[in-house]
């Protein structure tokens, strides 16, 4: 399984409910990158989408706790192990994690590969993603080239488990 995140110099990934930065070639990767896959979300993670509606063109798995929540074009799963049971006949290459800091940090060690844009600034935030470069089970396999959004500068970058380099080189070979 795969991680998707945006995470500031403090692997910091949201601040009341929202990104912490808006940038159109991360939003183009993320819609490149999960476009006809899996993505496993949390509800607030739904609710912060435009109109609150599950992504289109992309089975959306949603976990919630309320029994009473469901949403439209979305398989609704009550715990992680629901949503591991909704994942089953899907390649674990082509399912992808996309939040909030609860379901990433449930997930993670349920996944070999995560896709981070590192964003290189420091903002108030009060959600986070674990910090990969102090986890001794994860290595930077691939890091691209310096990028920029105004004045803010970013990098996408892979992370891999390290039991699982050989499966990152496979997917960077293969692009």
């Amino acid at each position: 399984m795969n991680l998707i995140v945006a995470a500031d110099k403090n692997w910091g990934i949201g601040y009341q409910g929202k990104l912490l930065a808006n940038i159109p070639e991360d939003r183009r990767m993320f819609r490149e990158e999960t476009m006809g896959k899996v993505v496993v979300m949390g509800r607030k993670t739904l609710e912060s989408l435009p109109g609150g509606q599950p992504l289109a063109k992309r089975t959306n798995i949603v976990l919630s706790r309320d029994p009473d929540f469901t949403v439209k074009g979305a398989i609704v799963c009550r715990s992680v192990e629901e949503a591991l049971k909704a994942c089953e006949g899907y390649a674990d290459e082509d399912i992808f994690i996309a939040g909030g800091e609860t379901i990433y940090r449930q997930f993670l060690p349920c996944c070999d590969i995560a896709h981070v844009t590192a964003l290189d600034y420091a903002y108030q935030a009060d959600t986070f993603f674990p910090n990969l470069d102090e986890d001794p089970d994860w290595v930077l396999a691939a890091e691209g080239d310096e990028q920029t959004c105004f004045d803010l500068c970013y990098t996408f970058r892979m992370y891999c488990r390290k039991n699982a380099v050989k499966k990152a080189v496979r997917m960077i070979q293969g692009r």
